[in-house]
């Protein structure tokens, strides 16, 4: 049967019900809906409980404990007490096993009435962090641990955090996990928060017909996030709070994999076959972008010994842009070069009122920087699966299905399967984590779009004399001259990145080990070597692997990319647009594979296309740098550019 012990949610503050505000009150009501009105109404919150939950957040009124109460509810032996329907409704619970579950009730004799203003209520939250942070808080923040394992019925009774409890608790956590991020500040203080809400908070079981509803708000005087609790219906002394771990969700294959976490033991019988997105998909993208495509126009021709007035935003093209065949200008109207730091969107005006201008970008090159359009593009040189040249890519917003049934038949058949999260437009690593629990991908998908790619367990890996064979990254810079014919160059310099710990599928949360960024993070170690002393220690190091070879395949991956990308109109591909030019940054990995006739191969993986990369390196150690990507791009001329022509 069922067993409860029952506990008091807690209080920190007494509260008046129904004390309404007046004279200051109302203008600090006001003052409350003008920070936190957009919230509010994003996430639902019914507008009779604004006024109270005003007073209860500026006094950090915390009185859940009037109302409710915790019921731990313990399986008894058979034995003792055969009731088999008690026995059913405990195996129903989401967290079944040897763990305590636990739940919570309405205590209050007078119950709760949805249309009562006060009916709303906050609940602290245990830990908020960062994921990149989180083992290193369990292991130095006092008490930090002993909660957590107390909160997910983790055995844990030592004084000293050992890493065994750490490593479970970093398992367990993704049932309790929540999460919201700030929709201003840079893009670091842009990366999703989350947090594990209070005894309380975490003790609210998952229901298809929830009682109550919960959302976080971020309260601006304190800069302190709450999570915030109303009931959807009237309840009575006794009935269950309850809430729907996957709300939102109304399509029933979805909302089933959403609840994995909690309903583990489903397999999902679906084809885990992943086809190119179709054409409305593209159009929305296009509308989401708020880009306007341009009409069609004729090439333009210039004088061959014109001087191009340059208007630009970025420091680095100031700095470095020395050719005598282009000059600056403040004046954006008397330009005949935008190159512009930040995103073009009306293609259709500069194409109608002033066509011979030339623009540094391609209208619907998102579909190559943008993660999620790379991988559906690419499937038009794969298939499905994708070209070997992508790692197996799923979108976690439209193909969760597909993932969840890949990783369940790895699983099964014993593969690797470890993954790497991404979101669609961040760089720099930022938002990016490694993982092999299903669980963890599957809740990351709760925080911002993202994809989910299959992690290179098998990196060819570099020599580092004072460290061991690390992964490696390289970036290729590559210069788009025209879409229709397709004119692509390379430019003959490329950059190395280095992880700076030994390469082992282990300690994935060890940024220094997985990851090769090492540029933006303080207080790291960056090993630069650049690519003339590099290719002679490859060879050393990979004696049968000549670099020109492994070249030669990496320029047939960039080929192919571009190629899928232009193979169809805007906006299902990159848009012909005669006056555009771009450049970017393509980041690639080696991985051992085997070719089809049984050799060991080192397989080119783009990792994804930069928009606009940061030249600072190769400004720094190449001069000319800027004045070879004008030359190429804008004046057709590249004798002496350092470039490569590979289409």
């Amino acid at each position: 049967m069922l067993r409860f012990a029952a506990g008091r949610a807690g209080v920190r503050q007494s509260f008046v019900p129904g004390s309404a505000m007046s004279g200051d009150g109302d203008e600090e009501l006001a003052g409350f809906v003008a920070l936190h009105g957009a919230a509010l109404r994003a996430s639902c919150v019914p507008a009779r409980y604004w006024e109270s939950l005003c007073r209860k957040l500026r006094g950090e009124v915390f009185d859940a404990g009037d109302y409710f109460g915790i019921m731990q509810v313990e399986e008894v032996d058979e034995e003792e007490e055969g009731d088999e329907a008690m026995e059913d409704e405990l195996k129903k619970k989401p967290n079944p096993g040897n763990e305590p579950c636990f739940k919570v009730i309405v205590t209050n004799e007078n119950g709760i009435q949805a249309s009562n203003p006060d009916s709303i209520f906050l609940i602290d939250h245990a830990w908020t962090y960062r994921i990149e942070h989180a083992r290193q808080q369990l292991l130095h923040v006092p008490g930090l641990l002993h909660r957590m394992a107390n909160l997910m019925g983790i055995d844990f009774h030592g004084e000293i955090p050992d890493e065994g409890s750490v490593e479970q608790v970093l398992q367990e956590m993704w049932k309790y996990n929540q999460t919201y991020q700030l929709s201003q500040g840079t893009a670091e203080e842009k990366v999703p928060v989350w947090y594990i809400m209070d005894e309380f908070g975490s003790r609210i079981q998952h229901s298809d017909q929830p009682s109550f509803a919960t959302a976080p708000l971020f309260y601006m005087p304190q800069q302190i996030a709450y999570t915030v609790l109303w009931p959807l219906r009237d309840l009575e002394t006794g009935d269950e709070v309850t809430r729907d771990y996957a709300y939102g969700e109304t399509d029933r294959l979805i909302r089933k994999c959403v609840l994995l976490p909690w309903l583990p033991n489903e397999v999902l019988d679906v084809n885990c076959f992943t086809p190119e997105p179709s054409d409305e998909h593209y159009q929305a993208i296009l509308a989401e972008n708020k880009e306007k495509l341009p009409i069609a126009i004729n090439p333009s021709v210039y004088d061959k010994d014109k001087v191009f007035k340059v208007f630009t935003d970025i420091q680095q093209v100031l700095n470095s842009l020395t050719h005598p065949r282009f000059v600056f200008t403040d004046n954006e109207a008397e330009a005949d070069i935008l190159y512009n730091f930040s995103h073009f969107k009306d293609y259709r005006k500069l194409s109608e009122e002033r066509p011979e201008v030339m623009v540094n970008q391609f209208p619907c090159e998102n579909l190559l920087t943008v993660k999620d359009c790379l991988a559906s593009i690419s499937r038009r040189a794969g298939g499905p699966d994708g070209p070997r040249w992508l790692p197996r890519t799923f979108n976690l917003q439209t193909e969760l299905p597909q993932f969840i049934c890949y990783f369940q038949q790895r699983e099964r058949r014993g593969e690797d399967n470890h993954w790497i999260c991404k979101p669609w437009n961040l760089a720099r690593s930022l938002d990016t984590h490694i993982t092999n629990s299903l669980n963890n991908i599957i809740r990351h998908r709760e925080s911002s779009p993202k994809v989910v790619c299959k992690y290179i367990e098998n990196p060819v890996l570099f020599q580092r004399e004072d460290v061991g064979m690390v992964k490696f990254d390289i970036r290729y810079v590559v210069l788009l001259r025209s879409v229709k014919p397709l004119k692509l160059y390379v430019y003959d310099v490329f950059w190395l990145r280095f992880s700076n710990r030994a390469f082992s599928l282990d300690d994935l949360d060890d940024y220094e080990k997985h990851f090769t960024v090492m540029n933006y993070a303080p207080g790291v170690t960056l090993k630069q070597v650049h690519c003339e002393e590099f290719v002679p220690q490859f060879e050393k190091q990979y004696p049968e692997h000549l670099w020109t070879t492994v070249q030669a395949n990496i320029f047939k991956a960039f080929a192919e990319l571009f190629q899928v990308a232009s193979a169809k109109p805007a906006p299902l591909g990159i848009c012909d647009y005669p006056s555009s030019r771009a450049i970017y940054a393509i980041d690639l990995m080696l991985k051992w594979d085997t070719s089809r006739d049984g050799k060991r191969i080192m397989q080119p993986q783009i990792l994804e296309v930069n928009f606009n990369p940061d030249c600072d390196r190769a400004c720094k150690y190449h001069p000319t740098f800027f004045n070879d990507v004008f030359s190429t791009l804008f004046l057709d001329e590249v004798d002496n550019c350092h470039v490569t022509c590979i289409v």
